[in-house]
């Protein structure tokens, strides 16, 4: 662990640190904003899972927040198929089936905490597992919670944070690792939702959301 976190240090002491910021900045932003633009952002969650996050985002900027709202599932489905996702039928399905949740910042704020929001949308938006949805509210400025998705679960595995990558993940596995992950966090004076940031930086060479 000691490695990893001098490998930390040492991106937060460069320009790195800067694109971050403005990462988390926007993110911040999105806080503020209506129940479209949350709503949004949950499609795009609902997106990257099984896809790779810069498909998911090129999906989002072509549908827009409108057209997650308003378009057919036929429609839906044609664009992420074009955008070369595998899963096309089934995530417009997720999509259409999640418009009942389209005040999900109404929800997410009647929740005492970040952690009770996670549970409620796993247990109720189909598509959207404690991966996606810890993604989801850290996009609209949530910190709290561990994305653990194969990058940063390999990063984990490589510096001795966990013995080995199941090859199914299951909630108990999950909650174990994030546990795991918060003890770095701690170690490292970030927020789970911002170390992802640099973790994913570590293993990808960029700065996504």
């Amino acid at each position: 662990m000691k490695k990893l976190i001098e490998k930390i240090q040492k991106i937060r002491d460069s320009e790195v640190e800067k694109t971050i910021n403005k990462r988390i900045k926007y993110f911040k932003s999105l806080n503020k904003k209506n129940n479209k633009e949350w709503f949004s952002e949950l499609c795009f969650c609902i997106l990257t899972a099984n896809s790779k996050a810069e498909t998911a985002l090129n999906i989002q900027n072509e549908i827009g927040s409108e057209g997650f709202l308003d378009f057919s599932k036929e429609k839906l489905a044609k664009i992420i198929k074009r955008n070369k996702h595998r899963f096309h039928n089934n995530k417009a399905e997720f999509i259409i089936k999640a418009r009942r949740f389209s005040d999900i910042k109404e929800i997410v704020k009647k929740q005492k905490d970040a952690f009770e929001s996670r549970e409620f949308i796993v247990k109720n938006i189909k598509g959207l597992g404690y991966k996606e949805s810890s993604h989801f509210l850290r996009n609209v400025g949530y910190f709290e919670l561990a994305i653990l998705d194969r990058h940063i679960i390999r990063v984990l595995m490589k510096n001795n944070i966990i013995s080995k990558i199941p090859e199914c993940i299951t909630p108990k596995c999950y909650l174990d690792f994030e546990n795991k992950f918060f003890n770095l966090s701690k170690k490292v004076a970030l927020k789970p939702g911002i170390l992802d940031l640099y973790l994913w930086y570590m293993e990808t060479g960029t700065v996504l959301k």
